[in-house]
Order: C-alpha cells, then structure tokens, then sequence
C-alpha cells in the first residue's frame, strides 16, 4: 500500500474521470509525461493494467474502474483531514470573492457556500456569476480570488500562465429532457437517436462559452436560444426541446424535466476546475478545500 501515492492516487482519478492523459495533464496541471509516469507507477504498484489505450482515449479496464472509485472515496477523507484540524483552532476572518460559470452555480457552489459558512463563520465570502472568460479576467485583475470554470474540447484555449488549478469534476453532459419525452424513461440514448431533436441552446454575449447541442452533433436543429438556465429548463419542461446539461448540475433540474446520458464514444469530456492565484492566502485555500470536498461529493452521488 506505501506504494499508492496520493499523487499517482489523484492522476489515476482524473485519467479514468476525463477519458485521456493530455486531458487529465491539463486539468491538474501536469506535463503528459508526468501522468504517464504516475499511472504507470501505480500500475506496477497494482500489478495489472488499469487502463485500456485506443484511438479516441483511454477508458479504465476493471481494475482501474475499481481504483478510480475507491481513490475518490480515500481522497475525500484524506483531503478533509487539513480542514478538520483547521476546525479546531480556526481563525479565518479574511474575504474571499469566488465566481462561477452558470451550470456551476447551480449546485456546486451553494453547497461550497454552506460549508464554508459552517466550517469558517468568520470568514466572509462573496460569490459572483460569470463566463469562464471573464472569470480569469477579473483573477488576474485581483477582483476575484477563486475563478470555477470549464476545460476542455470545444471550451477556448485559455491562458493559465501563473495560475493554479485544482481539478474539482470531470466534465460528463447529460440530455435535459421533457418527462413526457421517448428518452425520458431510459438510463442512456447512442447519439445516432439525437439528429431529429429540437435544442433549446445557451446565448449570451459573442465570445462567452455556451451550452449548445450535442457537441458532436452535426447541423443541430436549434428551436430557441435562451440567457438564463431557469428559462432553458422552462422551455425543457413545456416541451420545446431538449437541452444539454453539465451533470454537476443535475440535482437542479425543476419538475417537469428528466436527465438521460448520452453513449458517445466521440466525446472525450470536460473538467470543472478551481483557477487561483499560485500564493494562496489561508482563506482561498480553506475556499478550495471546500469546493474540493463538495465536488467529491457530487461525484459520489452521481
């Protein structure tokens, strides 16, 4: 066991989350190599392989899949521990300002909130919502402290140079769709079934990333376009199409609306990731750790 280590623990968790090494390097911040030899390190800790390579990406063989799970369910404890020992003479009193993209807002955030206000009730913490691209505008211009946002294929190519990143959930899309639809009921839908569906899509301003349809789909038959997530999943709901909807968000969708996944071998995924400054005062770290741990947890329940 003094084999595992919790880095080689983490990089394992992020490979078999996103699909593929260069996407797990660049959530955690790491050179490709530096993933492979982690993974490898813990493969010959482990004794088998864990992860099956192919064309698209890789995908975590059996024993992978059973380190993955139980890595996330080890580091959520162990990641607590510095919080818990905080807890005991905690002195934070400082400010925090953290923004989000929407789909993070939802869910995510909220319950980051409420656990900083139990674990730290003297530390004020301010949230404000925004587009990944002018989160890291407002980071570098000391305006916020902690910027959530997503990574990945489809998403700009942004400049981190400077900046840390935590991994916080990979990046699975689910189909936001009417309880009445025909893929209400079933667990997955192949992306071939999608070609004939209206999308209800993201808009906003011309260089904000936004939710569209299927991101392989080709020629996609938009019905609407709509700024707020309350108004997407409104029009969801009175079945005018169906939308997709990061799964970090899931436990927000309203009566009305049902979550189905997608099998698209084509899609490599995203990551939600906690961008800061790299000399990180005791309060953005303690903010962190708590995003981290919520994260954890919806990825337990998902």
């Amino acid at each position: 066991m003094a084999d595992f280590t919790l880095t080689g623990l983490r990089v394992v968790q992020a490979v078999a989350d996103l699909g593929s090494f260069t996407a797990a390097a660049d959530a955690l911040g790491y050179t490709q190599s530096a993933v492979s030899r982690q993974v490898a390190a813990i493969e010959a800790a482990a004794g088998v392989p864990l992860f099956v390579r192919g064309a698209r990406g890789v995908a975590p063989s059996p024993a992978g899949a059973l380190l993955a799970r139980r890595a996330a369910r080890a580091l959520t404890e162990i990641d607590a521990v510095g919080t818990d020992l905080a807890r005991l003479h905690d002195h934070l009193a400082g400010r925090v300002v953290i923004a989000a993209f929407p789909a993070a807002a939802a869910v995510l955030i909220p319950r980051t909130l409420a656990r900083l206000r139990e674990e730290h009730p003297g530390l004020l913490v301010e949230f404000g919502e925004a587009s990944s691209p002018t989160q890291l505008r407002q980071l570098r211009a000391h305006r916020v402290d902690i910027a959530v946002l997503g990574v990945g294929p489809g998403l700009p190519d942004y400049d981190f140079e400077g900046l840390f990143r935590d991994l916080l959930l990979d990046g699975r899309l689910l189909l936001a769709v009417p309880a009445n639809h025909r893929f209400a009921d079933r667990g997955s839908v192949p992306v071939a079934e999608l070609s004939d569906e209206n999308w209800i899509v993201g808009k906003g301003l011309r260089d904000d990333p936004q939710f569209g349809a299927w991101p392989t789909l080709e020629r996609p038959r938009i019905a609407y376009a709509t700024r707020e997530w309350p108004s997407r999943l409104g029009f969801v709901a009175a079945g005018l199409g169906i939308a997709v909807l990061p799964e970090l968000a899931a436990a927000s969708v309203p009566s009305g609306v049902r979550t189905v996944h997608v099998d698209d071998p084509a899609w490599l995924g995203r990551a939600t990731v906690a961008v800061t400054a790299r000399d990180r005062s005791p309060e953005v770290t303690a903010a962190v750790e708590a995003l981290r741990r919520e994260a954890a947890q919806l990825r337990v329940a998902l």
